[in-house]
């Protein structure tokens, strides 16, 4: 049998695998050129941007977002004088690898257009600068507020033109409520006149109920401004002479809705909570037991840190970690990261006693007092007033002695402060809940930064409030 067909067979094959060999080599060394050209063209044009990651919705919700910008090379430490925010707000910058983030200190303003703008960008290995521009917008703000009235409570979602309100969550008795990044908890009373606690999504649906430390009465509900926590006090229903517990805290964790509630507790100090705050951006706690004392504690209460007495804690401003407290001898501002205190800035103008101190991430702060007459005679009108950290005084409203000025609030961002008044306050009774509310409330928003007035909705309690009105 010959073996010349298969001769040839295996010499056509060995030409072929040739071939291939030298094709594969040659398309290899092309795309190795190709990618060393497009490396060196990359190298020669300096960084380029290849994604760009920001939600404006969170930024406008809470501190802490970033903007985070992804380029063609590895990056040399980006120094905050290379980034440009405007508007202006505080941020920090990171770099790693091939990105740079941008955290931004404090919430965005909402509806605003923001430009990032990274200069003199130089890749790792050296080689030409870019500079990087980047814009966005934050999306309008949102607001829950409560409307009490006799057919059942509701707690309402609006944009701050007022004009499409939405019902997110209906019951018959609603105490109150506060909003996380992501739920409303609501306190309530139930049908058999108990205490209930329920947590829903923003919307409204989805509710859960959140289980108590037993039968009792909850006040004070508060919420954190990171990791879905809310803290309140618990009051047994039993309490008496023979005792129980009085005005104890407790948190819980919105991430573990069937966990058992978190006791706050301070070794050898008073467990019965006057008042109390979260401190933003941290786990630590506020807390002024009813013996008057002041500390600052762990999120269990561990660790807790005396810093002498105090009357009453007006705030603590957000994206800062300055309290404003009463002392018997008068207002001071504490700084909570060493304890430091300075007596509350005195404003320029004379605007009458004050009533509310509320504080400003910039050291500034909101103030409603009581407007006097030249004789020193009381006109029951009140002055919603800012003063800078330097004591400079400008007015923002005056609210007419008809109405009665309930609570004042600012929203995450600052931009916003928020009035809660009872209109016609003499014939505008009250109803007889635990937290007992005028039967018609009105929630006045205005512009920080000229006093106008956004918008009046009716309602308590808007969501950008960290305490509840009072």
């Amino acid at each position: 049998m010959s073996t010349e067909p298969a001769t040839r067979r295996a010499r056509g094959r060995r030409r072929r695998g040739r071939a291939f060999a030298g094709a594969f080599v040659l398309v290899v060394g092309v795309l190795v050129v190709l990618g060393l050209a497009g490396a060196a063209a990359s190298v020669a044009q300096g960084p380029r941007v290849t994604d760009v990651q920001v939600d404006p919705e969170a930024a406008v919700a809470a501190s802490g977002s970033r903007l985070i910008v992804t380029t063609t090379q590895s990056l040399a430490e980006v120094d905050p004088a290379q980034v440009t925010v405007t508007p202006a707000t505080p941020f920090a910058v990171d770099t790693a690898g091939r990105s740079v983030g941008v955290r931004f200190a404090l919430p965005l303003w909402d509806d605003t257009e923001y430009t990032v703008v990274l200069s003199d960008l130089e890749g790792l290995g050296g080689g030409p600068t870019a500079t990087l521009t980047e814009t966005f917008r934050t999306p309008p703000v949102q607001v829950e507020l409560l409307q009490r009235g006799p057919d059942g409570d509701t707690i309402f979602r609006t944009d701050l033109t007022g004009e499409n309100a939405v019902a997110v969550y209906t019951h018959p008795h609603i105490e109150d409520f506060r909003a996380t990044a992501t739920h409303l908890v609501v306190s309530v009373r139930t049908e058999d006149d108990r205490a209930g606690l329920i947590m829903t999504d923003l919307d409204g649906s989805d509710p859960r109920d959140l289980p108590l430390p037993g039968d009792g009465y909850v006040s004070n509900l508060q919420s954190a401004d990171r990791g879905d926590v809310v803290g309140y006090t618990f009051t047994d229903t039993g309490l008496g002479a023979e005792g129980g517990r009085e005005s104890r805290l407790f948190t819980s964790s919105l991430k573990d809705p069937d966990g058992a509630p978190q006791p706050v507790v301070v070794d050898g100090a008073d467990s019965r909570i006057a008042d109390w705050r979260f401190v933003p951006d941290t786990d630590s706690i506020l807390l002024l037991p009813f013996d008057g004392s002041l500390l600052l504690t762990g999120p269990a209460g561990e660790g807790a840190t005396p810093i002498g007495t105090a009357i009453t804690i007006e705030g603590v401003a957000r994206g800062s970690s300055e309290a404003v407290v009463e002392r018997v001898d008068g207002m001071a501002s504490i700084d909570l990261t060493d304890a430091s205190e300075t007596p509350l800035v005195a404003p320029a103008d004379d605007i009458g006693p004050v009533t509310t101190v509320t504080p400003l991430p910039d050291g500034s702060t909101i103030r409603a007092a009581a407007v006097l007459d030249s004789d020193g005679t009381p006109t029951g009108r009140t002055a919603i007033a800012l003063v800078a950290p330097d004591g400079a005084t400008r007015l923002l409203a005056e609210v007419p002695e008809t109405d009665a000025v309930l609570q004042v609030c600012v929203s995450p961002s600052a931009r916003y402060a928020a009035v809660l008044v009872a209109p016609d306050a003499v014939s505008n009774p009250y109803d007889t809940y635990q937290l007992p509310l005028p039967e018609r409330s009105e929630t006045r928003v205005l512009e920080i930064a000229d006093g106008a007035e956004v918008v009046a909705l009716s309602g308590a309690a808007i969501s950008w409030c960290q305490v509840p009105p009072g």
